[in-house]
Formats: structure tokens, C-alpha cells, sequence
């Protein structure tokens, strides 16, 4: 069997390529050193480039005439969306920072009237206990008012006692007076 090769397109298409590559550089290379072919080329240059001068001006005077955007236009409408979103970021970045410190004070306002409750709440079980003790005060008074007037009874009865003793030793002598005989009329 005899060996067959397969026709490959893209291989005839590249060797053609480099083959005119090759050429168009040559006759550049050669067309290059011609100082007349320079000169008409810069001049060729200098007018397309006022020719697309012209050009744009003319579109633009059309553009605006027939109100449509130029490419100017697009780019300046570009550049201002551009900064438009850097600043939104900026601000959802600002929104985001006053969002986290409402975050913080909220928390801080929570821990706040958590002592505020806390606070109120000692502050009644303190009233409260103001309420007994005057309640207990009162009471006190009451106790020492009575206590001074028991006082005031125990030492009538220290007197009434002292008294009665002194009485009793009376007694008690004259009846040894009397017992023995000593007693005169």
C-alpha cells in the first residue's frame, strides 16, 4: 500500500503568508531608502491626517445638529460614569462604616439601659428598704419612748424598793427593839 498524505489547507496558507511577508518587507527595505518616496509618504501622512481632521470636525458639527453622540461624547460619558461609580463606592463605603459604628452605639445604648434597669431596680428595693427602716425607725422611737418611760417606772420602783427596805429595816429593828425590851415609852 502506498503511503498517503492528507492535503493540509492551513499548511499551504502559512508557507503563502510567509512568502509575501518576505517580499512586502523587501520591497519596503528597498522602497526605504528612496528619499523621494520618504517625502511623498510624510506628505501623504501630513494630508490624511488634516483630511481626518476635517472629517471630525465635520461629524461633529452634524452630530450635534442631528443631536447624536460623538465619540468625545461616549468618552466623556464614560470618564463621568466612571467617577460616578468610584463615588458611589465610596459613599456604600462610607454608609457601611456609619452602619458598623449605629451597630456599636446601639449595643453601647443596650448596655446602658441594661445598668439603667439594673440601677432602677436597686434603686427601688432601696426605697423599699428606706420605707422599713423609717417604718423601723418609727418603731425604735416608739420603743424608746417606751423604754424611758419603763425606765422612768423602774426607778420609782428602785425608790419605792429602797424605800420599802429602808421600812423594813425600820421594822425590823424596832421589832428587835420591841423583841428585847428596849424600847421606851
Amino acid at each position: 500500500m502506498a503511503d498517503k498524505t492528507s492535503y493540509d489547507p492551513y499548511d499551504t496558507l502559512h508557507k503563502f503568508s510567509l512568502l509575501l511577508e518576505k517580499q512586502m518587507n523587501d520591497f519596503i527595505y528597498l522602497w526605504k531608502e528612496n528619499n523621494e518616496f520618504v517625502k511623498m509618504s510624510n506628505f501623504g501622512s501630513e494630508i490624511h491626517s488634516r483630511y481626518l481632521e476635517t472629517l471630525k470636525k465635520n461629524q461633529e458639527a452634524l452630530a450635534s445638529v442631528l443631536n447624536l453622540p460623538t465619540k468625545s461624547d461616549v468618552t466623556n460619558v464614560s470618564n463621568l460614569t466612571t467617577q460616578v461609580e468610584e463615588k458611589i463606592e465610596a459613599l456604600e463605603e462610607q454608609i457601611w462604616g456609619l452602619h458598623d459604628s449605629m451597630n456599636a452605639q446601639s449595643k453601647e445604648i443596650e448596655s446602658v439601659v441594661k445598668v439603667s434597669k439594673e440601677i432602677i431596680k436597686l434603686t427601688k428595693q432601696l426605697k423599699t428598704e428606706l420605707v422599713k427602716t423609717k417604718k423601723e425607725q418609727v418603731d425604735a422611737k416608739s420603743l424608746y419612748t417606751e423604754l424611758q418611760e419603763v425606765k422612768l417606772e423602774l426607778m420609782k420602783l428602785n425608790d419605792f424598793r429602797d424605800e420599802f427596805n429602808s421600812f423594813l429595816k425600820m421594822n425590823k429593828t424596832a421589832e428587835q427593839e420591841l423583841s428585847s425590851g428596849s424600847y421606851s415609852k
